[in-house]
């Protein structure tokens, strides 16, 4: 997998994510997370792709959305970096 399409994959998952922030839409997050793992993204090229989506989102965004906004970022990017936090915490139990 690409960055280009990590990140067009993050930006469409935070889409749908946002607006319902629902278990189905948050999973998603995790299964990028996953994937981008799987594929070498490293964790720093993750969450610039993360703070990327966010800005674009928070451009387009009402000030009486921010905190919603704000919120919803950080729930999904908490998912998205799960497989990373995983995998370090086996390396380091397993080491």
């Amino acid at each position: 997998m690409t960055l280009d399409a990590v990140s067009r994959d993050y930006r469409a998952a935070f889409l749908r994510y946002l607006p319902r922030r629902d278990e189905a839409a948050l999973h998603s997050a995790y299964e990028l997370g996953r994937r981008a793992i799987a594929d070498g993204v490293s964790l720093l090229e993750l969450v610039r792709i993360h703070h990327e989506v966010l800005l674009d989102v928070l451009r387009d965004s009402r000030p009486d959305e921010l905190d919603g906004v704000a919120t919803a970022a950080s729930e999904f990017l908490v998912e998205a970096l799960a497989v990373h936090e995983m995998a370090q915490r086996r390396f380091t139990v397993g080491g």
